[in-house]
């Protein structure tokens, strides 16, 4: 599976693509200011992020992954289907806190096919910070180094680890937010009548919906805008045209 030399934080870097299942599902994004800065307070080799909050592209599945690792690591990582038998991400996908590669190695069989991949690349001590939707894990940022990353250093990157996440995710959930979100059409009237300014009640009035209703419609389509209140979440469906 080939990787892509494409970064999405690139304005421009999404302009050829339809929708997201045409953007390539692997990409190397190089030399990038934010993650040389993260390199200023916690060294490592390598940073990948993956997964995105949505439906089929969340973590370890493998369809969404920026990453300064080398393509060709992760090309023949991928093409010999390494993921499928990898302790470290069977780990990671049942886990909600942080994941340290050699505490899985210590418990779990390793495939000699990864170590071989391992020690060509020298991509070693990988640790994996999930990033939550409330009790979904949807995305990772994971970090490598040729020695371990002590526990200030994992807390550190913990409390960051978000930040760097959406930061490779919003543009992509920016892009194609209209086909991605499927936001039913309750909330979508919800929001619409929100940006009018209208009460739960008001708005209840209008559509037809119980306050109640209309109160979980809004409060769902927030947390699948990635906003943090009812006044952001009319913003941002403005914003991305999902209503007008």
């Amino acid at each position: 599976m080939p990787v892509s030399a494409l970064s999405v934080l690139n304005p421009e870097a999404l302009d050829d693509y339809i929708d997201l299942r045409s953007v390539p599902q692997h990409r190397y994004f190089g030399k990038n200011d934010i993650i040389d800065r993260l390199r200023l307070a916690v060294p490592f080799d390598y940073i990948f992020i993956s997964g995105l909050d949505v439906d089929h592209y969340r973590f370890g599945q493998g369809f969404s992954i920026d990453t300064d690792l080398p393509p060709a690591f992760i090309e023949a990582y991928m093409d010999d289907q390494v993921l499928k038998h990898d302790p470290f991400i069977m780990a990671a996908k049942a886990a909600s806190t942080v994941v340290v590669e050699s505490d899985v190695y210590q418990e779990h069989e390793v495939p000699q096919r990864l170590l071989y991949l391992q020690r060509t690349f020298q991509v070693h001590n990988r640790t994996l910070i999930p990033i939550l939707r409330d009790s979904t894990v949807y995305g990772a940022v994971g970090v490598t180094r040729t020695y371990p990353f002590n526990a200030d250093e994992i807390s550190f990157l913990s409390l960051v680890a978000e930040a760097i996440h959406t930061a490779f995710s919003k543009p992509l959930l920016q892009r194609f937010a209209a086909d991605q979100m499927k936001l039913s059409k309750g909330e979508i009237a919800c929001l619409a009548q929100a940006s009018l300014g209208l009460t739960s009640e008001g708005i209840g009035k209008a559509t037809g919906y119980q306050v109640e209703t209309v109160n979980s419609y809004i409060k769902s389509a927030t947390k699948k805008l990635s906003a943090s209140n009812r006044t952001h979440a009319t913003a941002e469906a403005i914003r991305l045209r999902l209503i007008s």
